[in-house]
């Protein structure tokens, strides 16, 4: 099973940027997938998730309005736009069977694509 995220960079406040997250290596039905990120000495938080089968998504109050997570064929993406220097962080993707907001209850994880955004 492959995650792979791509899509961060600078962008500045205000601005848009789109993560991607390709998945490979098997059939992620009733999987959901979701969006955590790392700030600097801060700890790993929910961001946003989708089921890839129901389409019902989630999103942390933070990121509420300004985020959109959607799904198409294998990929998932967010979709972040009105950008804050305070959504700078690693942004990483993952997936587990069923719905949780908690990082450790995810089984698969790709590897993280930075964000940064100036003020």
């Amino acid at each position: 099973v492959q995650l792979q995220a791509s899509g961060g960079g600078l962008e500045q406040a205000g601005g848009s940027l789109r993560l991607s997250c390709a998945a490979s290596g098997r059939s992620f039905s009733y999987y959901y997938m979701g969006w955590f990120r790392q700030a600097p000495g801060k700890e790993r938080e929910f961001v946003a998730a989708i089921g890839w089968t129901s389409g019902n998504t989630y999103y942390a109050d933070s990121v509420e309005g300004r985020f959109t997570i959607s799904r198409d064929k294998n990929t998932v993406y967010l979709q972040m736009k009105s950008l804050k220097p305070e959504d700078t962080a690693v942004y990483y993707c993952a997936a587990r069977l069923g719905f949780s907001k908690l990082g450790d209850t995810y089984d698969y994880w790709g590897q993280g694509t930075q964000v940064t955004v100036s003020s």
